[in-house]
């Protein structure tokens, strides 16, 4: 399987796993590598020596080429470039920020640079301002996502007639089917979180993980745009943020609710009700917990069945 996104990362199969907080720590990251995807560490919940410590045990346990992904809101974040740049990093994916702020610094440093957008206009910007390849996020993905509610499906085309660089497809997608779909639109590679949320190497509360495997259709909502949008389960905290919602809150109002640490509560230390549960719509076709090797390969598998199949 070569694809601009293989060979620009140097892997087997052109599968990114998502640099999700809580959840992408160096053992998902580096389960994998080495099974042929490329494994992302997500720095957006980790401390810089924490970050360090994940990066030098992802060096242990793999070989083959990963990367971490840096949101740009970070308060730490020149601690965290900085020891990227020690560790020898190669691979960076940026999001939640300018691509301008730090694309050409690492590139200098012989990075390659990857941006998440959530339209056309910022994926001008993010080939602007000198990235490898960016990533289309839609709307039915987890975490944070685009304000636009622009879903993975119109964006694809629509970054693709415009770029020049490689795109990478995420949001929604979580089977062969859903790559290959991806892939039709002009996809050079996709970018699969959620489903890796549910793996057995995710550093995700097992109580979390069996939430995932629950949610049906229906049951996550793209919430509190007014300071991030993201994508949650409707839980307690959830409908907490919807009875503030019907008094018109202001954002202080709606920051006091989401307080500190809302996002580790919920998902890496399991409370499902006062936590923040940040889940892709593609939830509802993830059935079971398993090793991350075994979802890449069924992803694969999956793939170039239905590949021939068309065909």
């Amino acid at each position: 399987m070569t694809h601009k996104i293989t060979e620009l990362f140097g892997i087997k199969y052109p599968v990114i796993q998502g640099g999700m907080i809580w959840v992408s720590g160096y053992k998902l990251a580096s389960a994998v590598s080495n099974a042929g995807g490329l494994g992302l560490i997500g720095a957006g919940s980790m401390y810089p020596d924490i970050l360090r410590e994940h990066i030098q045990k992802c060096k242990k346990a793999t070989d083959k080429p990963f990367g971490v992904n840096v949101p740009m809101l970070y308060p730490d974040i020149e601690k965290i470039i900085d020891i990227i740049i020690e560790e020898g990093v190669k691979i960076v994916f940026t999001s939640a920020g300018n691509p301008k702020t730090w694309t050409s610094f690492l590139k200098e440093k012989g990075i390659t640079v990857v941006h998440v957008v959530s339209s056309v206009k910022f994926a001008l910007k993010a080939e602007a301002a000198g990235v490898d390849a960016v990533v289309c996020e839609g709307f039915e993905a987890g975490g944070h996502n685009g304000r636009e509610e622009t879903t993975t499906f119109t964006l694809i085309p629509m970054v693709k007639e415009q770029v020049k660089i490689p795109v990478i497809a995420a949001g929604g997608i979580g089977s062969g089917r859903g790559m290959l779909a991806a892939m039709v639109l002009g996809a050079d590679g996709v970018q699969i979180g959620s489903r890796f949320a549910a793996t057995q190497e995710s550093s995700a509360h097992q109580n979390f993980k069996e939430t995932i495997v629950d949610v049906k259709d229906g049951d996550t909502h793209l919430t509190l745009k007014e300071l991030a949008p993201v994508r949650l389960v409707k839980n307690k905290f959830y409908h907490q943020i919807q009875e503030l919602y019907s008094q018109n809150p202001t954002k202080e109002k709606l920051k006091e609710l989401l307080g500190r640490a809302r996002a580790k509560k919920g998902m890496f230390e399991g409370d499902l009700e006062d936590g923040e549960l940040e889940i892709g719509q593609i939830a509802g076709l993830i059935h079971q917990i398993k090793p991350a090797k075994e979802v890449l390969e069924e992803i694969i598998e999956e793939f170039n069945t239905v590949k021939v199949s068309i065909h």
